[in-house]
């Protein structure tokens, strides 16, 4: 069952927008760190598929889902979907925050705390 709040639906125009807007948004942060040689994380993007490649060889992977108007994230502990809910990508089961969830599961798979 569902914990997140029910929300008016978006516009497929605002879906990709706002997706867009996060996976620039993942993409600025990791290649900020790696700039800044914070930790060592390729991404690669195809379309609306983002790959985040750790150093042990684990990955993450955040994928759009637009005929479902969702974003998927895959980790090492499992995988969650998240809807756009009052300004906020929230996991559809437990209501949890998509940037949170990222956080915890990249500072998991790279060995150091690392927030998005």
């Amino acid at each position: 069952m569902s914990t997140a709040p029910a929300t008016p639906a978006l516009s497929d125009a605002d879906y990709n927008r706002e997706t867009a807007a996060l996976l620039s948004r993942i993409e600025a942060t990791t290649d900020r760190w790696l700039d800044a040689d914070v930790v060592d994380i390729d991404t690669q993007r195809t379309g609306g598929l983002l790959e985040l490649s750790f150093t042990d060889g684990s990955k993450i992977v955040v994928n759009t889902q637009p005929p479902l108007h969702e974003v998927w994230l895959a980790a090492r502990a499992g995988g969650y979907h998240y809807r756009w809910v009052d300004g906020r990508w929230l996991d559809t089961r437990d209501g949890s925050e998509f940037y949170a969830a990222l956080s915890q599961h990249a500072s998991a798979q790279a060995g150091k705390a690392l927030q998005f």
